[in-house]
């Protein structure tokens, strides 16, 4: 439990009977659905460099939290990688909650995978607690969220360890009977690293050590935090289940009956969703400036995608991005890998529709040349009309990062990462994307070598630029520079030394000597 989670308005003297919904591995059980990989595959999610969380099947194979990826590639060969998004972790357990609004309403979100519920009012409906709590697992299971477990205790604390350490789906824990069970777990399960390291250290490893301490001197050695931990130890969990109040219903939601098999039968469809979509916004004083469309298939496929503006979104800028999802690099008479069963458009990000009133006198030069770009795009396809954009690498030519109009993608090689054997200083004017042979020669008339030291075989004397019929005097130089790349992939590696060069017609080159080859990487006009 997180540390954040152990303070909010509690009476320790009234504990409220509660159910907690635990679905393991949320995290990359949501992204797994959302890329379309099978839920049985080993997966895990990147964060910083390290294991954020992964898979059963990944963690079957000895992949752990916390670990970098490497090391995590290297106990589980078939480890697939995905980056940890916590807004994708958070937006996909919104049907979940819904899921359960609809059999039990007054759901609060702990965090993303987890949820409570006040027990009373279903364990009445449903005749008992654990009548309640499988009517509730089978009516997840029903929406394909399978595996999930409840724990049923006093308080939302003892509730999720319960959860989590239960032999079965459902684990109840008898009224009063929490300060029982809580007293052999370690202190660990308190979520607060510093405390329970200091516990250890004066040898309380469990609960039940830390709860017989007296609580008066718990709160003068350890303070707030201290006394709302040993409350939690002892079984005092007064904290309320405050039910979560539902957003409101923005998104727009099309379903096909049959479903449809043309891109163009599908976007003739969304129309007037799109309408409804933007008006709903309009109605609240508000324009979409990113939106998320998500795409189911009959064959239970869903592509979903964020899709940026740089404006504001138009009804027909809509459809376009959904005839664009549906398109993917095919022709819009291409057809579909399988029918489209529903088309879900929901807002990413919004804005005030006063930052977007056009000007007194319109809205200028930057809006007729935005409409055109709009038009040509729509015309042509998404990749038709592209903006340019500064990103990372050691080489030039992956600084230049062409992006569709309109897009705010993020870019794979960020240009503000370290990129060690990078050129510094002034970058050449004329950048050479694909490599353009040339001769580079010693005083003797050799070709320019460098050893694995570093070491050159001798100064560039005569150099020869693409195209030229015939070398040319070096008037200076200087390298060389080295560059490795993906050094531990031996199907990836690449090792290479750069050059400045000055021939005697006083032009500057970049030259690059990969492998026993030369070429120009760059000219400086």
């Amino acid at each position: 439990m997180a540390a954040h989670a152990l303070v909010g308005d509690a009476d320790p003297h009234q504990v409220t009977r509660t159910m907690v919904l635990w679905i393991p591995d949320w995290p990359a059980f949501a992204a797994a659905r959302a890329d379309g990989i099978p839920l049985g595959a080993p997966l895990a999610l990147i964060d910083r460099g390290e294991v954020h969380a992964c898979s059963a099947a990944a963690r079957s194979e000895g992949v752990r939290r916390g670990l970098r990826v490497r090391e995590a590639q290297s106990r589980c060969a078939s480890l697939l990688t995905l980056p940890f998004d916590p807004a994708l972790d958070a937006r996909a357990f919104e049907p979940v909650l819904d899921r359960i609004d609809e059999l039990m309403p007054g759901v609060q979100v702990l965090r993303p995978g987890i949820a409570a519920l006040r027990a009373q009012g279903p364990a009445r409906y449903f005749g008992n607690e654990g009548l309640a709590a499988e009517s509730l697992l089978a009516h997840l299971d029903d929406a394909g969220v399978a595996g999930s477990r409840i724990g049923i205790a006093d308080g939302p604390f003892a509730a999720e360890q319960a959860a989590r350490l239960g032999s079965g789906r459902v684990s109840i824990v008898e009224p009063g009977g929490s300060p029982a069970f809580l007293a052999p777990l370690p202190v660990a399960v308190l979520g607060l690293p510093a405390l329970g390291m200091l516990l250890r250290r004066l040898g309380l490893p469990n609960l039940g050590m830390f709860a017989e301490l007296p609580e008066a001197q718990v709160g003068e050695r350890f303070g707030i935090e201290g006394m709302t931990a040993h409350r939690l130890a002892r079984g005092l969990d007064g904290r309320r289940v405050i039910p979560r109040i539902p957003p409101d219903e923005l998104d727009v939601e099309t379903a096909f009956e049959p479903p449809l098999d043309r891109v163009d039968q599908v976007t003739f469809g969304v129309r007037a969703s799109a309408d409804r979509f933007l008006d709903r916004l309009a109605e609240m004083r508000l324009v979409c400036t990113g939106l998320r469309v998500e795409i189911t298939s009959e064959s239970g496929e869903l592509s979903a995608r964020t899709w940026l503006h740089p404006r504001s979104f138009t009804p027909a800028e809509v459809v376009d991005r959904v005839r664009w999802q549906l398109q993917g690099t095919g022709a819009i008479d291409s057809g579909l890998r399988s029918p489209v069963v529903r088309v879900r458009i929901l807002p990413h990000s919004v804005d005030e529709a006063v930052h977007h009133e056009p000007g007194l006198w319109g809205g200028g030069p930057d809006a007729a040349l935005h409409h055109g770009l709009s038009r040509v795009q729509s015309m042509l396809g998404h990749t038709a009309v592209v903006t340019v954009a500064v990103g990372g690498g050691r080489m030039l030519a992956d600084r230049q990062v062409l992006v569709p109009w309109g897009d705010r993608e993020l870019i794979a090689r960020p240009a503000d990462r370290p990129w060690p054997g990078a050129l510094l200083g002034m970058p050449p004017s004329t950048v050479f994307p694909d490599p353009r042979p040339c001769i580079l020669l010693t005083p003797s008339g050799d070709p320019v070598t460098v050893d694995e030291r570093g070491a050159v075989n001798g100064p560039p004397a005569r150099f020869a630029p693409p195209g030229a019929g015939r070398t040319v005097g070096v008037g200076s130089w200087a390298g060389p520079w080295p560059v490795e790349e993906r050094w531990w992939d031996p199907n990836a590696a690449r090792s290479l030394h750069r050059f400045q060069v000055v021939d005697a017609q006083g032009d500057a080159w970049l030259v690059v000597i990969e492998g026993g080859a030369c070429w120009v990487e760059a000219r400086y006009d």
